[in-house]
């Protein structure tokens, strides 16, 4: 018998995962911010496609990145050929290249998909537990990443400054990001809840936990006419100004209307517009008092 051995190639999930960008869109954006100006031998096309490899591997430094890619340099060379950075050369790219072309990037691929799927992103709809929302949701919150010298067991006197904290605005019906700040870890959640929602647009949910409750943005969002669901902090103070339930249904234990006792959050949140607190068997609070059931 004759034993058939497959065919040596050098397509790769990277490689197809790249196919998916049109081949001049990456050099049409290097042109419109300048970023080809500033590369030599490291192309953009390059430096996109050691992003993307660090994305996939979940590399968490440049030698992970960077040896790895030097390795593989003959399948990276059949990317459209596409180079290994240095260590050096790759830092300096990430610091000085302007980050505005890696954002177009994402939209203009995001766009070209959805012309040739229209079922793709934003336009098509996930179908997990948001599809009876007509409106869309949104979740925010927050994660802490730990940096390459929190990994270390000897980098005890660097463990508080290893750490960086990344607040995110995600579409729960599309499951693609909407904003995203990244800074040091040393920043409270509500103190970029306004950034956060400021994006938000008029009929559209936002559930967050309360690390984001801020009064003011919480009557910002109001008055906007953004529907919103958090969870009310232990130490909250508040009176009830009127009982929505008389009796629980369901899973609603309570529907009640509130105003806020602690002066310096009455000021923040006028008795005029005073929010609901809508308390099920999980205890979650909503914050409109038109708030729709789905």
């Amino acid at each position: 018998m004759k034993t058939i051995t497959p065919t040596k190639h050098y397509s790769s999930t990277l490689h197809q995962l790249c196919k998916l960008i049109p081949s001049h869109l990456t050099e049409k954006l290097a042109r419109k911010h300048g970023v080809d100006k500033k590369s030599r031998t490291f192309t953009p096309w390059s430096h996109v496609v050691s992003l993307l490899f660090a994305q996939l591997t979940h590399a968490i430094g440049l030698n992970d990145v960077c040896d790895s890619l030097r390795h593989l340099g003959p399948k990276l060379g059949a990317i459209r050929g596409a180079v290994a950075p240095s260590r050096n050369t790759l830092s300096h790219a990430n610091k000085h290249r302007n980050s505005d072309m890696m954002e177009e990037l994402f939209w203009s691929v995001l766009g070209h998909l959805q012309s040739l799927c229209p079922g793709f992103g934003p336009s098509g709809r996930y179908g997990g537990l948001p599809r009876r929302f007509k409106r869309a949701v949104h979740a925010v919150d927050s994660t802490t990443i730990a940096l390459v010298a929190n990994c270390m067991d000897w980098a005890r006197h660097r463990r508080r400054k290893a750490a960086a904290k990344m607040h995110l605005r995600l579409n729960l019906q599309t499951f693609l990001p909407a904003f995203a700040i990244v800074e040091e870890a040393s920043h409270h959640g509500n103190a970029r809840a306004m950034q956060l929602c400021a994006g938000l647009q008029a009929g559209e949910i936002a559930v967050f936990d309360k690390a984001y409750v801020h009064f003011a943005n919480l009557f910002n969002l109001s008055g906007r006419g953004i529907f919103w669901v958090t969870r009310a902090k232990d130490n909250l103070r508040c009176r009830v100004c009127r009982r929505r339930l008389k009796r629980p249904e369901g899973n609603i234990i309570r529907d009640d209307e509130v105003t806020l006792v602690t002066p310096k959050s009455r000021f923040r949140v006028p008795a005029a517009s005073a929010p609901r607190r809508r308390m099920g068997r999980d205890q979650w609070r909503t914050g409109r008092h038109d708030l729709p059931d789905q």
